[in-house]
Order: C-alpha cells, then structure tokens, then sequence
C-alpha cells in the first residue's frame, strides 16, 4: 500500500479553488458547490453600530464563520465598533443572503457592499486602456512604463534629458527596451522640490512632445497635476494623464482628462505622513479621489490607481503598503507601482541612487505577486525582465 502524504496547499482565489478540485477529479457540480468553501477571507468593516455588530457575529457563528468585535459590545460600554468578518467565500456569501433579507438598520446596504467586495476581489482588471486608439491590454502581462525626466532636479536623472535630443535618444532607449507606456515628466515631484509655473512646465516639455508624438508608437504619458498643462499636451495628442495629486491639486484637471475621454493614473498623496490607520485611510482617501472622477465624467475603465509609494509616507508606511497591495484591489482598477530608486530603497538597503536596482527589482517582482497591473520604472530592460519572469511564475501564461 502506497504511503499518504499530507500537505497545505496555498488558495488565494476562486479560479485557483476551481483548478484544484478540479485536478482532484472532483464532479463538476461539486466544484461549484465546494470551490467557495475553500477559499477563505477577512473583512475589515469600520465604525459599526453595536445592534448591526450583534447581527453580523450571529450571523456568522451560525453559518460557521465569526466576527471579532470590540470587547465593549458584550458590556455596553460602547455604541459602535469595527468588525473583522471571518469565514470562507460561502459563509460569506450566505451572509450577503440573509442580510439582504433583513429590512432593518440598512442591512441591505450593508450586504450589497460586502457583495461588491467579495465580486471585485475575486476579479482581476480585463480589457484593456483606450489610449486615443493605441490600445494597452490589461491582465496578460505586466505594462512596464519608462520614465523620461525634463527636469533639472528630479532626484535620480536630473538635467540628464532635458534637452530635446537627448530626451528623444533615451525616448527611443526606452522603447527599444520593451517600454509599453513613455511617462514624461517637466516637474520634479520630489520630496521638497520647488514648484515651477504651468508656463515653465510647457516650456520644458511641448519641444520634446513635438518630437516623441511624431516618432514613438507607444501611448506616451505626461506627469502633471496642473490643469492647464494637461490641457495643452492633450491638445498636442498625448494619450495619458500621470497626476500625482490624485485629482486634488487643481479642481479642473479631472474635467480636463474626463474632456479628452484619456487614461489617468490617480496617485495618492498626502502633505504630511500621519495615519491613524494606514490602508484603511489610503483606501479613503483614493475613493475621495474615485468620487472626483465620477463627477467629472471620467470613464470608470480609464482610471489607473497607484498607491504613492514615497509621497506622505514614511519609510515604514512604504514597506508595509508593499506587503499589503493586495488590500487595495477592493476599489476595482487596475494598479500602478512606482517604486523606482526611491529613498525607502536606499534606506533600507543603506545604498545611493545610483545602487538601487536589485531593490527596485524586489519590489516590482513583490508588487506584480499582489495584483499591480503597471509598474513605473527607469530602467526599462531590467525590469522587463524582472516582469517577464514574476508573469511566468504569477500569472501561469505570460505571454513572452
């Protein structure tokens, strides 16, 4: 008689749940009724009435989940609480169900975001991004985006391309090297840089334009917060919108992308790098900046997030973004990751701008692992490389 082995095996998602039963021999209707059971979840729900809180942990203990709430809820010490919601994907579900049938204390508000939570984290970002008709496909492989900076001072290549002919040489570099986006950049957005007018950005930027839009084929992308250089690149035929200020920095950019229906990258940010709670105010703060677009009439399949790696965060607040990334798929768009030679690089590893490829590396590889759909990078061949070989290992069917 052959021996038995016994082993864990590692479920993130319904897809990968289905294969597995599927691989047993399971009878199909059997995968559909078990595949929920083996995937499991934990929301986390804010400042919930205590009689709502009361529901849930019943809810769930009858189903064969739980509910960890405040320990003030039993004593009546307190009048809300959060609630960490623990089950598989069918306990889960069946709570969804019940709730919904519940008339009471907006129930069924309540179980109609925790359905759109479960739906969006068990889906991945398809399609693609409309960039004025060049087409950039999402979910089968990692976009890698080339950053060319016109800039005097930005913190890693300042004044290297900011003249024309050689932007267009490192432009053309940059393509050559498996570029699928070029991001061009006239502002520096380091930490404490000075700001310059739009009319100094336009300066810096509108002779490369010219230069790059008449002989680069890839969807080129302009860094800008300032409605009115937006405007005018777009105008130009620039197909992308990189707004580091999530929207918030200037009140018409929104209108100006929602005019010209093209990509926007919504990054977060923040003046200062005080959280109470991390992710839970990232999350918040990027759903303000979602709001934002709706009333603008950008269309919900050309918002880009990025979670702002190194703007209002401390080194701590980055490495723990970059472990947590897969949190930030409940808002449902595709991500961007931009971590490239950053300082929280060089301070971990206690190297120099110029020395910070293998960490820019680790953490592309570790971002495409938790779902980043687009990463931001200067150098381009490495990190394609870095991209091809995570794609292989992550999504299964990498296609180069």
């Amino acid at each position: 008689m052959q021996t038995i082995t016994v082993r864990t095996i590692k479920v993130d998602n319904l897809r990968e749940a289905n294969a597995l039963l599927r691989r047993v021999g399971a009878d199909p209707r059997g995968v559909a009724i078990m595949a929920p059971k083996a995937v499991s979840r934990v929301l986390y729900l804010n400042s919930v009435p205590v009689h709502v809180a009361h529901i849930l942990k019943q809810e769930m203990l009858a189903s064969g989940g739980d509910a960890a709430v405040h320990r003030g809820v039993i004593t009546g010490e307190v009048e809300q609480t959060d609630v960490v919601l623990l089950g598989t994907l069918k306990q889960l579900q069946q709570l969804v169900i019940k709730l919904k049938t519940q008339p009471y204390f907006r129930l069924p508000q309540l179980a109609e975001q925790i359905d759109t939570v479960l739906t969006v984290v068990e889906s991945s970002p398809k399609g693609g991004l409309n960039c004025r008709g060049k087409w950039l496909p999402l979910g089968r492989r990692t976009l890698v985006m080339g950053i060319l900076n016109l800039t005097p001072d930005s913190f890693s290549d300042g004044g290297k391309f900011n003249h024309p002919e050689a932007a267009l040489v490192q432009a053309r570099r940059l393509v050559e090297d498996g570029a699928d986006i070029l991001d061009v950049g006239a502002e520096s957005t380091r930490p404490n840089a000075t700001p310059v007018p739009a009319e100094e950005e336009l300066r810096r930027i509108k002779p490369v334009l010219s230069q790059l839009l008449a002989e680069i084929d890839v969807p080129i992308s302009v860094d800008t917060y300032k409605a009115k250089v937006a405007h005018e690149v777009l105008a130009m035929g620039v197909q992308m919108i990189n707004d580091v200020g999530g929207l918030k920095f200037d009140p018409e950019l929104a209108r100006v992308v929602a005019d010209y229906r093209v990509p926007v990258v919504i990054m977060h940010n923040r003046a200062r790098a005080e959280y109470q709670d991390l992710m839970s105010e990232l999350v918040a703060d990027l759903r303000q900046s979602l709001e934002l677009a709706s009333r603008a009439g950008i269309a919900e399949e050309q918002i880009i997030l990025d979670p702002g790696i190194g703007f209002g965060k401390t080194q701590q607040h980055n490495l723990e973004i970059l472990r947590r990334l897969g949190e930030l798929r409940v808002l449902g768009k595709p991500l961007l990751l931009g971590t490239s030679r950053k300082s929280f690089i060089g301070a971990t590893l206690n190297l120099p701008v110029t020395e910070r490829m293998e960490g820019t590396a680790a953490t592309v590889a570790l971002g495409i692992a938790n779902g980043v759909d687009i990463v931001r990078v200067h150098d381009v061949k490495e990190m394609v490389r870095v991209a091809r070989m995570t794609d292989a290992i992550v999504r299964g069917d990498g296609d180069d």
